[in-house]
């Protein structure tokens, strides 16, 4: 019995340490750009979100939205309450719409962790969460119109955490939290990556998620949503399930499933959406997510 639990422990310690030597760089990079962004660039892209409103550009307005949601570092909690202030400024619900739904799908972190993917998946993350946001925004504009869709009361500005008058100091703290934040959800992210490739035969994650069929996208769609819990924690299985068959576009559903499905984010949205727009809001990221998937894999 011990001979074969120290066995065990060899083969996940070799897989674990694989999967650990290919993405750590990406994880290490991805600190560092998303800390940067955060001390150096956040304002300038928060100020250039709240100047949207002034530049009258009709429907396309959701376009940068959609961009400025992405290129934000800050997460649901921290944009729901710079959503609040750019409300109060009167900014358009359909602008806010382009914006948090990107945000909550993408930033500048998770973009440098999903090129651990390779340039396929990178694209197919960074277009279909822009469009996303943009498909959000254009529904929120065409069917609310001059009515109200979020609601913000109760919320005040954002709080700004990198206040420390020596840069250096703002930029290490800074990339302290982001550490504790995301660490351990991306050790567990390759722990579990480890016991899948020993326990679990890769003729299975074929069968699930293998293939261009539309049932390998629902599964991939449906799994996002109690799976999903760090975007870096999630890189290390989405490139083994890809490495052992899963089609791209499966994996897009996931991609957009996981971060819009994830617990904490589905807090912060009920409060600002109520209930029924918050069924809404699920009806629309499932049925987006198999879309998208659907198409990636026509195409791919």
């Amino acid at each position: 019995m011990a001979e074969i639990l120290r066995r065990e422990l060899v083969y996940l310690w070799y897989y674990f340490t694989v999967q650990f030597e290919q993405i750590f760089p990406y994880w290490v990079l991805g600190m560092l750009l998303g800390s940067a962004v955060s001390v150096f660039a956040k304002g300038k892209i928060h100020t250039m979100m709240a100047r949207l409103q002034a530049k009258r550009l009709g429907v396309l307005g959701v376009v940068p939205a959609s961009i400025l949601g992405i290129a934000s570092p800050l997460c649901m909690y921290g944009t729901i309450p710079l959503a609040a202030s750019f409300s109060q400024m009167g900014m358009r619900d359909d602008l806010l719409a382009a914006f948090m739904m990107s945000s909550i799908l993408l930033n500048p972190q998770l973009i440098v962790y999903s090129a651990a993917l390779g340039s396929t998946a990178l694209t197919v993350r960074l277009v279909s969460c822009f469009f996303c946001g943009v498909v959000a925004g254009l529904l929120v504009r065409f069917f609310y119109g001059n009515k109200t869709f979020f609601d913000f009361s109760g919320f005040s500005g954002p709080q700004n955490r990198d206040t420390d008058p020596c840069v250096l100091m703002r930029f290490l703290k800074n990339l302290g939290r982001n550490v504790k934040a995301t660490g351990s959800w991306f050790l567990l992210g390759i722990v579990l990556s480890a016991l899948f490739q020993r326990y679990v035969p890769a003729e299975a994650m074929t069968l699930l998620f293998g293939g261009n069929e539309a049932f390998g996208v629902l599964m991939a769609a449906t799994v996002g949503v109690p799976l999903y819990a760090c975007g870096g924690g999630t890189i290390p299985l989405l490139q083994m399930w890809l490495a052992d068959g899963m089609s791209m576009g499966s994996a897009a559903a996931f991609m957009l499933t996981g971060p819009s499905t994830k617990i904490t984010n589905l807090g912060a949205v009920k409060i600002v959406l109520g209930i029924r727009r918050f069924l809404l809001y699920l009806a629309f990221v499932m049925a987006f997510s198999l879309l998208t998937g659907l198409v990636v894999n026509a195409f791919a």
